[in-house]
């Protein structure tokens, strides 16, 4: 880059340009926004039909449109201004030498060089130039021996200067070479169509602003290391609105996962990456060869038909099949949160906000059902064994029926019901479930992610909250309230193995405030207590039992471990009053005999 171009170059003119990219990604956002929360949600609650369908899904399509657009805006808005920081920076050096050459005497050529007036016992001045780049340490001593030795005591000064003007060239040279060819890759297609490919590409392209925006980012104020999330919420606070762009677009797993953020802040980001992971895994399932059709022999001896697999269903197998599996099962649960999204409006069901997603290992994801910085009530749900990321459909589908009940019973009040499947639960009933380490490597999350929700609650008044969890999910939230404070009003336990402590006032929440659901025919809280039961001074408990001091709510009508939340039942109805803060008009039982339970 020569002289003329850097002096020449205007910082101010890339950062407007940003910021006029970043205002049309914030207008792009709202009209995303805008077509999801509203105009979607109330087609959904007031029509249906072959029209209205047709109407939803070409609403959703150009919801999609908005939201790429404001993610690639983003992007561009980032890129400018680090691009716009990177040649400032070396601007900033040139234009520091020109000035301290012109106090010193000294003029600068077009081509960097630097001529000094004659001095000393030279009887003229001469004209010198920089090295390309930094100087190295000997070149620098050369340099220092060589002022030293001249007869001219401007010589010195002016190699100086000559090499401070090099190195600001060869600063912004290096800088336009490493920004030019990631702004050309911001391009999107000419076409109203986001593809799958399009995410991919988003993806790709963040991953190289990443790599070109190191100095631009080092910049910033950095996110609290470990800090709680009463320190994230303070940092997100003090960014400007350039700043907060600049982590979203390109830190967005980062900012998802921040407790304490605004659940509005860690969605936006959270959307952005379940986007381009559902288009990765898309791609890749797409590229993987399908299945055989002819995968089974079937042979009859006597009367008994038996099934063999095909030779080429085996080779398939044994090629794609773990491959094929995986990709699905990662599918599946993003499609299920999708789903939970195109939901809004169906029954007055509010938006939903993504607080948590992260697709690596058996995946992590945390769904709200009511944005619960606004909510009076807040219901967070922990799911327990078999969890993963492929049947999280299921715990959103409970906190969506959660949600109506404690809806319809909190006298016009906000609720705010969550899924949270933040930890790495246990996979298998028999070879995981009996060990409590997947509960304490998970409680210290959880305690933060209920911090997280007070520290992000714009309320005037702080809201009541409900931790609900279900078989080892409640083992989790016993884990949770015997290492730290349970950051909880009420408690509710749902076929429980048991909670780590023997009393219902080692919960941390107010005496009476801890609840308990225990269906007909649950055998998990009698074959789980042996692991996971609270030892005491009169032996082993559980929430089932009298002398733990739960109160026993009535299940009704259901039986077996996974019904608690099905609509139309005691035990939903039940909960949704606990949720509110009514839990003293919920129906309640003394703890029923075992022999009782299985009959």
């Amino acid at each position: 880059m020569d002289l003329t171009t850097l002096k020449t170059f205007r910082p101010a003119e890339y950062e407007d340009a940003a910021d006029a990219y970043r205002a049309t990604g914030d207008i792009a956002g709202t009209a995303k926004d805008t077509i999801d929360q509203q105009v979607a949600a109330a087609l959904r609650d007031r029509l249906e039909g072959e029209a209205a369908t047709a109407a939803l899904v070409q609403l959703k399509h150009l919801s999609r449109n908005f939201h790429y657009a404001q993610t690639g805006c983003g992007l561009v808005s980032t890129a400018l201004n680090g691009f716009a920081h990177d040649m400032g920076a070396a601007r900033r050096k040139l234009m520091a030498a020109l000035e301290d050459a012109r106090a010193a005497g000294c003029t600068v050529g077009a081509d960097g060089s630097v001529t000094y007036p004659a001095g000393g016992d030279a009887p003229e001045g001469g004209t010198v130039r920089g090295t390309d780049g930094p100087a190295s340490p000997m070149a620098a001593a050369l340099y220092r021996q060589s002022a030293e030795a001249h007869p001219n005591p401007h010589h010195g000064r002016a190699l100086e200067l000559a090499q401070r003007i090099a190195d600001a060239l060869a600063e912004a040279a290096e800088a336009d070479a490493r920004w030019a060819p990631r702004l050309r890759a911001l391009r999107a297609d000419d076409d109203l169509t986001v593809s799958h490919a399009d995410w991919k590409d988003a993806h790709t392209d963040r991953s190289g602003l990443r790599a070109a925006a190191g100095d631009y980012l080092a910049s910033l104020p950095q996110p609290p290391r470990g800090g709680t999330p009463q320190d994230n919420a303070a940092w997100w606070q003090g960014l400007t609105a350039e700043q907060r762009s600049a982590w979203l677009s390109l830190h967005p797993a980062l900012v998802g996962a921040m407790d304490g953020l605004p659940a509005a802040v860690r969605d936006e980001a959270n959307r952005v990456v379940l986007n381009e992971h559902l288009a990765r895994t898309r791609l890749a399932l797409d590229a993987v060869p399908e299945p055989p059709a002819d995968r089974w022999t079937w042979t009859t001896t006597g009367l008994t038909p038996t099934s063999t697999p095909t030779p080429e269903y085996l080779a398939w197998q044994r090629e794609h099949g773990e491959r094929y599996l995986a990709l699905q099962n990662a599918l599946k649960g993003m499609e299920s949160i999708q789903r939970r999204f195109d939901q809004t409006g169906e029954r007055g069901l509010p938006e939903a906000y993504l607080l948590g997603f992260d697709p690596e290992g058996n995946g992590r994801a945390i769904i709200a059902t009511g944005n619960p910085d606004t909510a009076h009530h807040q219901a967070v749900y922990v799911p327990g064994t078999t969890s993963n990321l492929s049947n999280i459909g299921e715990g959103i589908d409970r906190m969506t029926n959660l949600w109506r009940v404690a809806d319809d019973e909190a006298d016009g009040e906000a609720v705010s019901a969550v899924t949270w499947f933040g930890y790495d639960a246990p996979q298998s009933i028999v070879k995981d479930a009996p060990f409590s380490h997947y509960a304490n490597d998970g409680a210290p999350g959880f305690n933060r992610f209920l911090d997280g929700l007070e520290a992000a609650h714009s309320g005037d008044a702080p809201p009541h909250r409900t931790a609900i969890g279900h078989s080892y999910g409640t083992t989790l939230i016993g884990s949770a309230a015997r290492q730290d404070d349970l950051n909880a009003d009420d408690v509710v336990l749902a076929g429980s193995p048991g909670v780590q402590v023997p009393r219902a006032e080692q919960m941390d929440v107010p005496k009476g405030h801890v609840w308990n659901l225990e269906a007909d025919w649950d055998v998990v809280p009698d074959v789980g207590r042996f692991g996971h039961g609270g030892w005491g001074e009169d032996g082993l408990a559980t929430p089932s039992d009298q002398r733990f001091g739960a109160r026993q709510l009535v299940p009704g009508d259901i039986a077996g471990h996974t019904s608690y939340w099905d609509e139309g039942t005691t035990s939903l109805q039940n909960q949704g009053l606990v949720a509110v803060g009514r839990g003293d008009e919920a129906e309640v039982e003394e703890p029923r005999p075992r022999w009782e339970r299985m009959r």
